[in-house]
């Protein structure tokens, strides 16, 4: 029966099962409905933030998270909303609200959460993840697996349950559901807080320091709404009914729901936009097996590898002594030091015979004997500082 005289706080024209919304004698409905109220505020502006910040993702492998990112924020705004739900009194279209959203709300945040972990894992076994039409497919099917049990479940509660005796049906059927089964609907969501958990702590030992991040903040997320479903199931089956005050059943969901959206945007959703525009810093300096080399030292390689076509000619240049194989009979004293003219060796490494005999280099054009030094003659005569040839010897 409706109380004669509202409560402090509310108007004489409120109906009763808003009493909660506005009753400053029971805090609890006025605090929660204060941090639910904040939190669509907040994903509101988180949301038209991660759309705004897209343009301006410049890796392709965390801009293929978004979508999922969006999905988890958009099931976030649905949590917050459903806290009013709670906060209402019942009557038969909000329980059934109740008993439907909660179990599709959350397997969406954590179908989000387990598709991220899953490309994480792959990433790292792998280096390359799937695409992020293929995840969010994933994370649908996970979805659509708890929408059609609680379809199924509140079909068959609701509009299978026999009629009272004068053949209506009870007003408020859907809200007579035993506490035990409405937990027990929510099995597959339990399912998906342990996996979300499990498949995040793989990705701890990634090679990368920006996705053993991403696990990171899945994992500890994951940890928080586990222990947080503990302490609700346990409170909501059989603690309240140890303290010997039933009434507290709809707070305990008000303030689960409302303080698992928080950690979904405190733990995952806000630190993974932060990260969102940030270049990866593995990425900027190539790897060569466990070296590490800076971009400058490549282009100062490259340029001294660049010119491969006069390696042809760096044998010729260097004419110290002769690679041609000596005739057998000696005709003529040739000087291997007569192609010398004065000038320093180019920028090019011109390698020496010594150092072409220790590399087994020792074939060569006309054959593949070594070649040998011949004693030049020298011109004592000359006024020339370079040696001369046997022709101009005096007879």
């Amino acid at each position: 029966m409706e109380p004669t005289s509202p409560p402090k706080g509310c108007g004489s024209s409120i109906s009763s099962i808003y009493y909660n919304l506005c009753d400053l004698t029971t805090v609890w409905g006025v605090v929660v409905e204060a941090v639910a109220a904040a939190g669509i505020v907040t994903s509101f502006i988180l949301l038209v933030i991660l759309m705004a910040s897209i343009p301006f993702v410049t890796d392709k492998k965390r801009k293929g998270m978004v979508a999922l990112q969006v999905g988890i924020l958009v099931f976030t705004l649905g949590l917050f909303g459903l806290t009013f739900a709670f906060i209402v009194g019942q009557y038969s279209i909000n329980c059934a609200a109740r008993r439907f959203l909660y179990g599709v709300l959350f397997s969406g945040c954590l179908a989000c959460l387990v598709m991220h972990g899953l490309w994480l894992a792959l990433l790292k076994r792998s280096d390359r993840g799937p695409r992020s039409w293929m995840l969010c497919l994933g994370a649908l099917g996970l979805w659509m697996v708890e929408v059609i049990i609680n379809t199924e479940w509140l079909i068959i509660t609701v509009l299978r349950s026999p009629p009272a005796p004068g053949g209506v049906m009870t007003p408020d059927v859907s809200c007579n559901i035993a506490n035990q089964d409405f937990v027990s609907a929510l099995v597959y969501v339990m399912v998906l807080v342990i996996a979300a958990v499990l498949i995040a702590v793989p990705s701890l030992t990634h090679k990368h320091k920006q996705w053993r991040r991403d696990g990171a903040f899945i994992l500890v997320t994951g940890i928080f709404t586990l222990a947080i479903w503990v302490t609700w199931i346990v409170m909501y089956i059989h603690g309240n009914r140890v303290v010997g005050n039933p009434s507290w059943d709809d707070p305990t969901l008000a303030i689960a729901v409302v303080s698992n959206a928080w950690v979904f945007l405190f733990l995952y959703t806000i630190p993974e936009i932060c990260l969102l525009t940030q270049e990866d810093p593995d990425q900027e300096l190539p790897v060569d097996g466990d070296h590490v080399y800076p971009a400058s030292s490549l282009v100062y390689d490259n340029i001294l590898k660049e010119p491969e076509t006069p390696h042809q000619n760096v044998y010729m240049e260097n004419k110290a002594f002769t690679m041609d194989e000596p005739p057998a009979v000696p005709t003529k004293p040739v000087s291997p030091y007569g192609a010398y003219n004065g000038q320093l060796r180019s920028y090019l490494y011109q390698p020496t015979e010594i150092a072409l005999i220790a590399k087994g280099l020792t074939k060569m054009d006309q054959g593949t004997m070594m070649p040998r030094a011949r004693a030049p003659s020298l011109n004592r005569g000359g006024g020339s500082s370079l040696p001369c040839s046997a022709d101009s010897l005096p007879s």
